[in-house]
């Protein structure tokens, strides 16, 4: 529905989207979606609204105070619900999809930006279990429901994880040095993204996109290997990252993200100097 000039002029001061350098027609069409899904407009957390329109437009302030703001309260909604640390898996891969501009077009105001990423978190998370559920295997007639026992991998899981670890490997090793540096110091090495963009140069948020680009682009190589070079279908190419994610095998992230010595030393004055706490620590531990 259109929004009173009058009325979007209003709001829009009182978003304070200047500061993001939001066009003030831009903000207005996020308020007529928000009023088609029927939201109040007095009632909208504009600020954060705002705050999504100069994200998705790309603006790289809004996007640094985002992260600054929100990526704590995602990272603790994501402990919460797995301690083991495997939700924060699916935090990154949320704020990948930010990056991408593609999921801020159903953020509206409704609620505060922290409450709907827990919400989203939560979605996620609930989907990954669902699945999961889906995927296990009923017990054999000899065997007991109840049983918790861990189960051995069959051949279709074995071939599933050598064939994602070798096409990993592949789509590593083309990588610019530059990513490999950076994926290696966040992973392998569990630094903090503001201790791998100190190594490299960079502010955190600047590590934190191009690591979501970088997790981006090797999926999709991944992909490609499995569908041209082994025929495997877009189901067939789930099911081999369901098993690997579930256990990645012998795949060893420090071996294949291997550094020089020139940056190993980088990476160990980094470790010397390091003042955060470890309460603060924004890493994600496993898997690519």
């Amino acid at each position: 529905m259109p929004i009173d000039a009058a009325l979007a002029e209003r709001l829009y001061l009182k978003a304070r989207a200047e500061r993001w350098r939001v066009p003030l027609e831009r903000f207005a069409e996020a308020l007529e979606r928000g009023a088609e899904r029927g939201a109040k407009l007095d009632t909208l957390h504009l600020e954060d609204l705002a705050l999504a329109c100069g994200c998705a437009a790309g603006d790289e302030e809004a996007w640094e105070h985002f992260i600054r703001e929100q990526r704590p309260t995602l990272y603790r909604a994501a402990d919460a619900l797995d301690p083991a640390g495997g939700a924060r898996e699916l935090a990154d891969g949320i704020y990948g999809e930010l990056f991408e501009r593609s999921l801020f077009r159903y953020f509206h105001g409704r609620s505060s930006l922290a409450t709907w990423l827990r919400a989203v978190l939560a979605q996620r998370h609930v989907d990954r279990v669902r699945a999961e559920r889906r995927l296990e295997p009923l017990p054999d007639d000899g065997g007991s429901a109840g049983s918790v026992g861990p189960a051995e991998a069959g051949p279709h899981e074995n071939r599933c994880r050598e064939l994602i670890g070798d096409a990993l490997t592949r789509a590593v090793s083309a990588l610019p040095s530059r990513d490999r540096l950076r994926l290696a110091c966040y992973y392998a090495q569990e630094l903090t993204l503001a201790e791998t963009g100190r190594i490299l140069g960079e502010h955190e948020a600047s590590s934190s996109r191009h690591l979501a680009r970088t997790r981006k682009a090797l999926r999709g190589e991944i992909e490609r290997q499995l569908r041209e070079q082994h025929a495997l279908s877009a189901a067939e190419i789930a099911e081999c990252f369901a098993a690997s994610s579930q256990d990645a095998g012998e795949l060893d992230l420090r071996q294949l993200l291997r550094m020089e010595p020139a940056s190993t030393e980088r990476v160990a004055r980094s470790r010397e100097d390091r003042k955060e706490s470890r309460d603060d620590r924004s890493t994600v531990r496993g898997r690519t």
